[in-house]
């Protein structure tokens, strides 16, 4: 029985070396991971703006971000992590500061004016829309929430949701989800470190208790038998 427990437990000592080198592997490459995001972060010197108490400003106003901030967290439901957001390190480089940078960009983009210039007139659904510059409040439409054959809004949805908007708000989203895949990165090494370490663990205890058993088990000694006369 000994025996048996004693190789049992070298078994499972091996399987946690392997999984210690595993989550020693995945931790490796997960820096490699953040160090690249850390470079191509500075490397593009986007920052958020912190006024002297720490507190977040938009142009110079802390309510806009505040109303930033509560498109993010309201309206999308985006966990917004405070110890991603560091006065101290403003480069966005985290995935809450990723995210807000998106959001200050269709926060604008939400709540801007365009004007749309029409060179001749223009009729749709019955109405003339005579020649002439008209101011046009984008109140809240995403891409999606326009009449593009109307020749005022549709022209509008084109000079707010314009192809750089899209692209900045797609980059930033490919910002995030690389952020939020290396913190899970670094959750998968220590879940395989931690595995490794209870099987190490449990295989050596065995191996221990095996060599103790056979110690203190009664040893035998053979009786020579009398010889038959």
């Amino acid at each position: 029985m000994t025996g048996r427990m004693r190789i049992l437990g070298v078994v499972l000592a091996i399987f946690g070396l392997a999984f210690l080198a595993g989550g020693g592997y995945a931790f490796l490459r997960t820096q490699e991971g953040v160090r690249s995001l850390q470079a191509f972060s500075a490397a593009q010197d986007v920052k958020l703006t912190y006024n002297e108490q720490g507190q977040l400003v938009d142009r110079g106003e802390t309510a806009e971000a505040q109303q930033i901030m509560a498109l993010l967290e309201k309206d999308w439901g985006y966990p917004v992590v405070a110890s991603d957001l560091n006065p101290n390190d403003p480069v966005v480089n985290t995935a809450s500061e990723y995210m807000y940078q998106m959001a200050t960009i269709a926060f604008h983009t939400l709540h801007g004016t365009q004007t749309v210039t029409l060179t001749e007139p223009k009729e749709y659904n019955g109405k003339t829309y005579p020649a002439g510059d008209y101011e046009f409040a984008i109140d809240g439409r995403y891409w999606s929430q326009f009449d593009r054959q109307d020749p005022i809004e549709g022209a509008a949805r084109e000079k707010a949701w314009t192809g750089t908007a899209h692209a900045l708000i797609a980059e930033l989203g490919v910002g995030t989800v690389t952020a939020s895949t290396l913190q899970m990165g670094y959750g998968l090494a220590g879940l395989f470190a931690g595995i490794g370490f209870t099987v190490l663990f449990t295989g050596l205890g065995l191996v221990w208790v095996a060599r103790g058993a056979e110690e203190k088990a009664p040893k035998t000694r053979a009786i020579p038998q009398p010889i038959p006369a």
